[in-house]
């Protein structure tokens, strides 16, 4: 189901059609250094993960990381969305490119649509982003967007510390 359009992006559920796309995505060197290691390392792996990471929060709260689809080919080059992780006070965005996409600003377009979606569309107060410690294309993404630091955090399934963002969107 598609969820939002960009100029040159949908944002739409990922299936478990995707599992082969969800497999090189989060094995990716980016994804392993600046998120974490979710021990994905075949399809069955990618749709068990999907299933917990993604499936269940569609059904659960009605949004989560939808996957980016290029207008021009219906090529996936990565995935973007609204989340609610327990550790924070407010839903989250979150975003990762295959590396063979990263410099083309897709992420920051649709990182633009899904704060527009979360204001407009689910009329939430804010959101909050993280990132690792040492990530400065996200922070410069997140600064981009008007999100402004707010903590460190040891948050749940990171083995290091996270940088703690927010944007008001009201």
């Amino acid at each position: 189901m598609q969820i939002l359009r960009t100029e040159r992006l949908a944002l739409r559920e990922f299936t478990p059609l995707d599992a082969r796309f969800l497999l090189r995505l989060v094995n990716e060197p980016g994804w392993l250094r600046n998120i974490n290691d979710p021990g994905v390392r075949n399809e069955q792996d990618a749709l068990a993960w999907a299933e917990g990471r993604l499936f269940k929060g569609y059904r659960e709260q009605g949004h989560g990381f939808w996957a980016m689809e290029r207008l021009a080919d219906g090529e996936l080059v990565g995935m973007c969305g609204l989340f609610r992780r327990p550790a924070l006070p407010e839903p989250d965005i979150g975003y990762a490119l295959l590396a063979a996409h990263e410099g083309h600003g897709y992420a920051l377009e649709a990182a633009r649509g899904c704060v527009a979606h979360a204001r407009d569309v689910f009329r939430w107060p804010a959101l909050m982003a993280i990132t690792a410690l040492d990530n400065p294309r996200s922070v410069g993404l997140l600064g981009k967007l008007g999100f402004v630091e707010q903590a460190r955090q040891q948050i749940e399934g990171y083995s290091e510390p996270s940088r703690v963002f927010r944007l008001a969107l009201g």
